[in-house]
Parts: C-alpha cells; structure tokens; sequence
C-alpha cells in the first residue's frame, strides 16, 4: 500500500461520465477513496458522505473521486440512484487498485478472494500522499478526511 510521501502513480481512469486524469487537476489536492462495490450498504453510505461534503472539499480546492472495480455504467446507476456528487472512477482490470496496494486478499466463511480494501488516500498540491486511512470505518470518515485536508 502506498505511504505518505509516495508519489502518487499516474491515474487515468473511465468514470461514469468522462475519463478522470490526474494530469488534468495538476496542482490540487486530492481524495482518493477506494471502496468494494457499488450500491453495497458501506460504500453506499461511504459515497453519500463524501458527496454531501462535496462543497466544503471543492472551497479547500480538493478533488474528491471513489474508485471501485465497477463498469462505469454500473457507476453511473450508482450516481443516479444516490445523487452522488463526487467522481466515480471505475477500475475495472484493478491496475489502479494494485499501484496503490488496495487489491488484496480478503476471507470471508472460510474461502479467500482478491477484493478491495476499503482505504482512503489524500495527494496533496505536489502529487504526494499526505495522508492515509487503510481498512476505512465510514461512519464519520468523510468529514474526519474534510478536517485534514482544511488542516493542510
């Protein structure tokens, strides 16, 4: 998994409604959240949290996207379904998922899988991870990650 003080690896990456470069916010801060699977219980909650701060992270000049290993149409159902305000980026082969160290093996009733780890990263104006929160508990994350990113 990356650490702080990694350089953030080049992402591009299909959303559910135009493809998200990296490149293209050079100089923001920004919120990476990985999460397991669209329209799921924690991540729902999980997307709506960060979308309902969505305001308060774009006034610290902060990018917020969710990444899953959804197909973009999945995400953008996902979008319609919730009103969700942040991007929705849909890794779909993990290579994003696997440079930052979140595909990983999970168990679960005694069987192990590959799967995502829930983890939120934040890249600061140099393109480098400032912060990080593996295996996420989503009840208050949004805002705790809102108070570090005002904190930078």
């Amino acid at each position: 998994m990356l650490t702080i003080g990694d350089t953030v690896p080049a992402i591009d990456i299909a959303t559910d409604t135009a493809r998200f470069s990296l490149a293209q916010h050079d100089g923001k801060k920004m919120v990476i959240f990985f999460f397991p699977r669209a329209d799921t219980s924690g991540c729902t909650k999980e997307s709506i949290q960060f979308s309902e701060l969505i305001e308060d992270f774009a006034g610290t000049g902060t990018e917020v996207i969710g990444i899953s290993k959804d197909t973009p149409q999945k995400q953008a159902k996902f979008r319609a379904k919730y009103d969700l305000k942040c991007h929705l980026g849909a890794d779909h082969e993990t290579d994003i998922c696997e440079q930052f160290g979140v595909w990983v093996e999970k168990s679960m009733y005694g069987k192990t899988y590959m799967g995502i780890q829930r983890a939120t990263f934040v890249v600061d104006s140099t393109g480098h991870i400032a912060a990080v929160w593996p295996k996420v508990k989503v009840d208050g994350h949004a805002a705790e990650v809102l108070e570090f990113v005002k904190a930078m």
